[in-house]
C-alpha cells in the first residue's frame, strides 16, 4: 500500500513541535485552569499538554507555586483599568471590584492567590494603579502602601470562600439559629438578627467592605 502523502515516513518527517518557553507553559496552563480548574494544573498535566516531560518544565517554572502565581498575574491581565468618571474613591472599588470578578470567576485560584507572591508586570500594573488612585485621594504614602495591601487580601479572602462553601442545609440552620436567638440571653444578637441576615448580594457586602476600608485607609496613621 502506497503511504499517503501527508503520512510522515520517518520522525525526521513529522513536524517539529514549537520550542518551549515560560509563556507558551503559562498560556497552556491558564487553558487548563479555565477548561479543568487549578487542581488539574500541575507540571505533569502541562507536561503532558505541551508533549514533553515535566523535567523539561522546571527550567522555565521552579515549582507549582510559582506556576500558580504566573498564572494569577497572567489573569491580572484582563482586569481593566478605571474609567475616567467618578470620584478616586469610585474608581478604586471599580478596580478592586474587577480584581474580584476575576477571582469570583476562579475561586480556587483565588485560595491560592491567599499565598501566592506574583511578581509579573500585571500585578505590578494593579499595584501601581491602587497607589495612584489613593495619590490622587491624597492619602499619606504610608498608608497607601500598608492600604494596598488589605485592599487586596479582602476581593481574595471573599472569593476564597467559596471554594469549599457551605452547603444551603448549614446556611438554613445559622439563619434559624440567629432569628431564634433569646432576647433574654443574647440581647444584641436578637436585635441585630433581621440586619445580620439580610443583605444583597455578596458583590453588594464586598463592595460596602471597600468603602469601609478605603476610609479607613485615609484615616489612619500607620504606627511609627
Amino acid at each position: 500500500m502506497t503511504a499517503r502523502p501527508d503520512t510522515p515516513r520517518s520522525r525526521r518527517e513529522r513536524p517539529a513541535k514549537p520550542a518551549l518557553s515560560r509563556e507558551g507553559i503559562v498560556a497552556a496552563a491558564v487553558a487548563v485552569l479555565r477548561a479543568e480548574g487549578l487542581e488539574k494544573v500541575t507540571m505533569r498535566r502541562l507536561a503532558q499538554e505541551l508533549d514533553t516531560g515535566p523535567a523539561s518544565l522546571y527550567v522555565y517554572v521552579r515549582n507549582t507555586a510559582e506556576l500558580h502565581a504566573a498564572v494569577l498575574d497572567e489573569l491580572l491581565g484582563t482586569v481593566g483599568p478605571a474609567t475616567g468618571e467618578g470620584s478616586w474613591r469610585e474608581r478604586l472599588e471599580q478596580v478592586l471590584m474587577a480584581y474580584a470578578r476575576m477571582l469570583f470567576a476562579h475561586p480556587s485560584l483565588a485560595r491560592s492567590a491567599l499565598t501566592a507572591r506574583p511578581s509579573g508586570p500585571h500585578y505590578l500594573h494593579l499595584i501601581e494603579t491602587l497607589l495612584a488612585l489613593l495619590a490622587e485621594g491624597g492619602v499619606p504614602p504610608a498608608q497607601a502602601a500598608w492600604g494596598v495591601d488589605v485592599l487586596l487580601q479582602l476581593p481574595t479572602a471573599t472569593a476564597a470562600e467559596h471554594v469549599d462553601e457551605a452547603p444551603e442545609e448549614d446556611w438554613d440552620a445559622l439563619r434559624r439559629a440567629v432569628s431564634e436567638a433569646s432576647a433574654h440571653d443574647r440581647p444584641h444578637l436578637a436585635a441585630h438578627a433581621g440586619h445580620l441576615l439580610s443583605g444583597g448580594s455578596p458583590e453588594d457586602r464586598l463592595s460596602w467592605a471597600l468603602r469601609v476600608l478605603i476610609t479607613g485607609i485615609e484615616r489612619t496613621a500607620v504606627p511609627a
